[in-house]
């Protein structure tokens, strides 16, 4: 099956297995029925919409300004992967944003996760005109501090009961990337008018 040329448009990138576009309305019931395939997968790392409701609940965040909502797809048929997205975006003087991300049970173990957020790393620097994308992550969550460590991000420090997930305040380890250790450059100036 290939993906109609319609969706293969709204590919904001690809890559040589995935390709990354905004999460659109019309994935709910892909989405959903994916979470709940994942459930054991996702708990206790993140909490993600199990609902329709939830899930219209989670597009209304993604306003294009404050947060950005991607999902993860293969190029070919359009199949959702996994999901990404971008945070309390801060413009000026911080150009920054705090990245969520999750893989979805069928497809794990496949390195579509890796290829897929380096993908938002492109596109947040590039098009989003982001200077540093942050990760917060659970210490025990080895699967995704692997995949930020293979995409070159550095732990900047711990903080305890900091992100409260089912009801419960969890530690996290506080990981970062900027532009210019992604395209391994002298930092790109900054100035008060950007």
């Amino acid at each position: 099956m290939t993906v109609r040329a319609e969706t293969r448009a709204t590919f904001l990138r690809q890559g040589g297995r995935v390709a990354l576009r905004r999460v659109a309305a019309s994935d709910q019931e892909e989405f959903v029925g994916l979470v709940e395939a994942s459930r054991a997968l996702h708990r206790p790392w993140i909490v993600v919409p199990r609902t329709p409701e939830e899930f219209r609940t989670y597009l209304s965040r993604f306003d294009q300004t404050l947060a950005e909502g991607f999902v993860i797809c293969l190029p070919r048929s359009g199949a959702i992967v996994g999901f990404v997205n971008v945070n309390e975006i801060v413009r000026h003087p911080y150009q920054r944003g705090i990245i969520g991300y999750g893989a979805f049970a069928s497809t794990v173990g496949l390195g579509y996760m890796t290829e897929g957020v380096s993908l938002l790393l492109d596109y947040g620097f590039k098009n989003l005109g982001l200077h540093r994308i942050e990760a917060d992550i659970q210490p025990g969550n080895t699967a995704s501090l692997n995949l930020v460590r293979r995409l070159k991000f550095h732990r900047e420090g711990f903080s305890r009961g900091f992100i409260c997930i089912d009801g419960k305040w969890m530690d996290h380890e506080r990981w970062a990337i900027t532009s210019d250790i992604l395209a391994a450059q002298p930092p790109r100036s900054c100035s008060s008018s950007e």
